[in-house]
Formats: structure tokens, C-alpha cells, sequence
């Protein structure tokens, strides 16, 4: 009998690219089951069979009705970011859910170095591995590195501007696509793998703020000047440039982690899940060109 597959957040950009790749591998629609919010955004793979249920972190009764009859489960992390630790109290609430429903296998999205790093949310994902790891279910933990898409957030003022501020320094990362990291969970999910295992998911290429900005500037044609700051300037630039007060911590922290190299690592994670090799930051570039310059 097959298996129940369950994916929470399934109405975000993550979530959606989850369930296409299953539908991708063959598993049958009626074997999976999407959670959200608001099963509206949903609409079009509840007509696909896909069995769309409401489910909030937040809300005790309707996320046990929501897990009900799950066999394994994918969680995808929220995107509660205040400083009231709600994101982690959604997480553990959603765990505890799976165990009292049966689960057998959680699948994580986490957070590269979750141990150590220096990004400020990184205590709200080792927090809840270690929940999962407490519950005595088995467990995947994908540390997902920074998305290539994450570049939409900045580089198309960068590239108006001809200058981008950071102080990342000489610290690399090896972006991957958001659907590669949807394909490496799908695999997870659908393998039927009982073991406890942790994977970092990156791209194939190691790359500073200068060589991204290289490359960028390669592909697009336009001219950018990194100009290399320290962590304080940066957040009064920012603060100058009209960035919320509560956002300012949390962004500095990206470029403070990746300068000490909690971003830094490059693995083969993704091949070994997939089989298949990660895309390349170029290309990423090449298909995103007319939208970062618009």
C-alpha cells in the first residue's frame, strides 16, 4: 500500500515546486496531501486529486485534523520572522502534531552550520532539529543554502545603481535553484528511506560577493562596483536608505555569516539525492536577465 506523503506550507514558492516534482516522479496524486493556510491558493491541484487541507502551526485542533493519516511528512520551515520566537514555536507545534498523528519520517528545510551560524534565525532551525531528533521519528534535514532566486531581493537595484554594499568580504556561497532544493525534498520524501540522515544542499560553484557581481555583470551587460563595508556601516546605510529598524539585523547577519564562511560549504548532496546535477548559477542568470534589469 502506498505510503501518505504530506507537505506543509504547500501554498509557498518552495511548497507548489514540492508538489509538481512529486507529481514529476510519479506518485499519485491521491497519495499526497497538501497543508495551507488557505487551501484556495491551492485550487489547482485539489482538480489534479491532490487532497488540500487547512492547516495552521498556530491552531492545535485543525493542524491534528489536517496530519491525520500521514505516513510522512515534509516541513517546510514558516515565514514567521519576528523576534518573539514564533517560527519555532510553530515548528515544534507542527512536530508534535506528527508524532500524535502517526508519522513515521519528517523531512526539515533547514539552515546550513544551524550549530554555529551567525544568521540571526539560525536558533529557530537547530531548535527544531533537535525537536525532531527528541521525538524519536525518523528524520531528512536539508540544509538548504541561499537560493539563487534570493538575488531578485537585491541585485535589480544593484544593477540600476552600478554599486553594491556589503560586508560579506571575501566569504563564498554555492547558490542553488529554489526547484532544485523542491526536487531534492521530493526525493526525500517519496523514497521511503527510514534512516536519520542530514544533507546540505548547495550549488556546484563557490562564489564571493565579487565573483557574483562578475558574473552578473557578464551576463547583464552592466557594470557593478562591490564596495566593501563593515558590518556597522552597512546598517547605517541601510537605516539611511530607509530599511525597516526590525529588518536591518536580520540582513547584516546574512553578510556577517557568509564572511565567516557559514554559507561556505559545497557538497554533492544534491546528486546524491537526485541524481541529477545541480543548476548552474550561470544559467540562472541567463533565464532571470530581462527580469533583474526590468
Amino acid at each position: 500500500m502506498a505510503q501518505k506523503l504530506l507537505v506543509t506550507g504547500a501554498s509557498g514558492q518552495l511548497g507548489q515546486l514540492v508538489l509538481d516534482a512529486l507529481l514529476a516522479r510519479g506518485v499519485s496524486a491521491s497519495d499526497i496531501i497538501a497543508t495551507t493556510r488557505d487551501p484556495s491558493k491551492l485550487a489547482t491541484y485539489a482538480a489534479k486529486g491532490i487532497d488540500v487541507r487547512a492547516a495552521d502551526f498556530d491552531n492545535a485542533e485543525l493542524t491534528a485534523k489536517a496530519f491525520a493519516g500521514a505516513d510522512r511528512l515534509a516541513l517546510i520551515s514558516t515565514d514567521a520572522l519576528d523576534d518573539k520566537g514564533t517560527r519555532q514555536k510553530q515548528q515544534i507545534a507542527a512536530v508534535n502534531a506528527a508524532k500524535a498523528a502517526g508519522v513515521k519520517h519528517i523531512v526539515y528545510t533547514s539552515l546550513p552550520d544551524a550549530e554555529s551560524s551567525k544568521i540571526i534565525f539560525a536558533p529557530d532551525h537547530l531548535n527544531t532539529e533537535k525537536a525532531i531528533k527528541e521525538s524519536g521519528l525518523t528524520y531528512t534535514l536539508l540544509r538548504n543554502t541561499w537560493y539563487q532566486e534570493n538575488m531578485f531581493m537585491s541585485l535589480p537595484n544593484v544593477l540600476k545603481s552600478g554599486h553594491w554594499y556589503t560586508s560579506s568580504g571575501a566569504g563564498k556561497i554555492a547558490h542553488i535553484a529554489r526547484a532544485d532544493c523542491a526536487e531534492a525534498l521530493a526525493a526525500a520524501l517519496a523514497s521511503g528511506s527510514t534512516e536519520s540522515k542530514t544533507y546540505t544542499l548547495t550549488g556546484s560553484t563557490l562564489l564571493s560577493t565579487d565573483e557574483v557581481a562578475a558574473l552578473a555583470g557578464e551576463v547583464t551587460g552592466k557594470k557593478i562596483e562591490v564596495i566593501h563595508l563593515s558590518d556597522e556601516q552597512l546598517a547605517g546605510g541601510m537605516k539611511a536608505a530607509g530599511v525597516p529598524d526590525f529588518l536591518i539585523p536580520t540582513l547584516v547577519s546574512f553578510d556577517t555569516a557568509t564572511r565567516e564562511g557559514h554559507l561556505g560549504a559545497r557538497t554533492d548532496d544534491f546528486e546524491t539525492l537526485t541524481g541529477n546535477k545541480p543548476k548552474p548559477f550561470r544559467a540562472f542568470f541567463e533565464e532571470s536577465k530581462d527580469a533583474l534589469l526590468a
